[in-house]
């Protein structure tokens, strides 16, 4: 009996999933604070790269790891920020939805043609990445009396979303070749 593959998760696969959270504590710091209280970062280009690298279970686990850690109070969200106030705060609906963008980033599409594999991919991560625009943005319009929801909205699709969109889609195409580099490397099962 081979003790490694009795265990839920392999050590290479903790590994990866530690890197990735790393990752993202790096990729958040690259922010640009607006007096919205809502900065303009690349953050879910970090979410869609780990999903798709990962799959959607690891890197499900990778980015709640991420959020774990910064809500214990590691300053690892944009602007060096950390702690349970960033998921209540004007920016938690963002944060708390990015598991699912993980997970939609990371399902595995099984098709012989390589380029609709890839289109399904990078629709359902930029699916992923309308589920964060919209939990953001409702909790942003809870917590603020000066924008509604629709108004945060039409701010979001002139100030982020089109931004994010490129983000993600560049984040998929780049991390399926990650992916199959790592793949053939051996780094992932």
């Amino acid at each position: 009996m081979n003790p490694s593959k009795d265990r839920a998760i392999s050590t290479k696969s903790l590994t990866l999933i530690g890197v990735s959270a790393a990752v993202l504590a790096v990729i958040s710091q690259i922010s640009i604070p607006l007096p919205t209280g809502v900065p303009i970062t690349i953050q879910v280009f970090g979410i869609a790269l780990v999903g798709t690298i990962l799959g959607w279970k690891k890197g499900c686990i990778a980015t709640f790891v991420y959020i774990l850690l910064g809500c214990i109070g590691l300053p690892i969200f944009s602007n060096f920020t950390g702690g349970l106030q960033c998921l209540t705060g004007m920016t938690g609906g963002y944060i708390l939805a990015w598991p699912v963008m993980a997970v939609l980033s990371g399902i595995p599409i099984k098709h012989p043609n390589r380029l609709v594999c890839l289109f399904a991919s990078i629709l359902l991560a930029v699916t992923g990445l309308m589920i964060v625009e919209l939990a953001g943005a409702f909790q942003w319009s809870l917590l603020t009396s000066e924008m509604s929801f629709g108004a945060i909205m039409a701010y979001s699709f002139v100030a982020f979303i089109p931004k994010d969109i490129i983000l993600t889609i560049l984040a998929v195409l780049a991390g399926a070749r990650i992916r199959k580099a790592l793949t053939k490397a051996g780094s992932l099962n």
